[in-house]
C-alpha cells in the first residue's frame, strides 16, 4: 500500500465523545464559561483529555473552585483486531472520589469507560455517550448542558440504561411485608412503666 492509502483522510468518520453536564446551580453560576458548549473540538488520540479547574494543565476548564485543579482524564486507547477507538476514565483528584455509574475510582484509578456512562463528582453529573467513527489518530469532544440531573432519566443503580417500566409487583410485595410488623427494633430507645 502506499502511504497515501494508510494516511488517515478528512473524510474519515471521527469518534466522537458527547458528554453532557449537570450542576444544580449551574443557571445561577457561569459554571461552564470556558467550555466550548455546542462546538465539536477535535483531539489527537495520543494526548488524554483533562478536565479540572486549572486552565494551565486541563484541555477543558469549569469555573468551579470546588472542582480540583486537575479532575479527571479521558485516555482513548485501541485492542488489537478490533477498529473501534475506546476510552478509559482516570481520577485525577486526590481530594474526592468519582462515581462512574456505580462505581467508585479513588485518586489516580482507572477504569474503561462504556459506550455510555453516568459519571459524578462534587454536585457534577456527565453523561458520556460514545460514538463510533473510523479514523485511529484523533477523535472528537462535544459538550453540552443538560437541563436536569441525567440520573434522573436514567437508572441510578448499576449501569446507566433506559428506565425499567413499574409493574407494581415490588408494591404488592413491600405491602405484604409492611402487614407483618417491624422485623427489628431500636434499642436506644428507654421504656417507662
Amino acid at each position: 500500500m502506499s502511504m497515501s492509502q494508510t494516511m488517515e483522510t478528512e473524510e474519515d468518520l471521527l469518534t466522537c465523545l458527547h458528554i453532557k453536564f449537570y450542576h444544580p446551580l449551574q443557571i445561577s453560576k457561569d459554571l461552564y464559561g470556558l467550555l466550548p458548549v455546542g462546538t465539536r473540538r477535535r483531539h489527537s488520540a495520543d494526548d488524554p483529555v483533562r478536565l479540572g479547574r486549572d486552565t494551565q494543565s486541563c484541555s477543558y476548564s469549569l469555573v468551579d473552585p470546588r472542582v480540583s485543579r486537575k479532575q479527571l482524564a479521558l485516555i482513548a486507547y485501541r485492542l488489537p483486531q478490533n477498529p473501534d477507538l475506546l476510552f478509559s476514565i482516570q481520577n485525577l483528584s486526590q481530594r474526592g472520589r468519582l462515581c462512574v455509574n456505580s462505581s467508585a475510582l479513588g485518586f489516580l484509578e482507572r477504569m474503561d469507560l462504556p459506550d455510555k456512562a453516568l459519571i459524578r463528582f462534587g454536585e457534577y453529573e456527565m453523561l458520556i455517550l460514545r460514538e463510533s467513527g473510523e479514523a485511529k489518530a484523533s477523535f472528537e469532544v462535544d459538550f453540552d448542558v443538560l437541563a436536569v440531573p441525567p440520573s434522573r432519566e436514567t437508572c441510578s443503580c448499576g449501569p446507566v440504561s433506559t428506565p425499567v417500566m413499574d409493574t407494581g409487583l415490588m408494591n404488592h410485595i413491600t405491602a405484604e411485608i409492611r402487614g407483618l410488623g417491624p422485623q427489628e427494633t431500636d434499642e436506644t430507645l428507654i421504656c417507662h412503666s
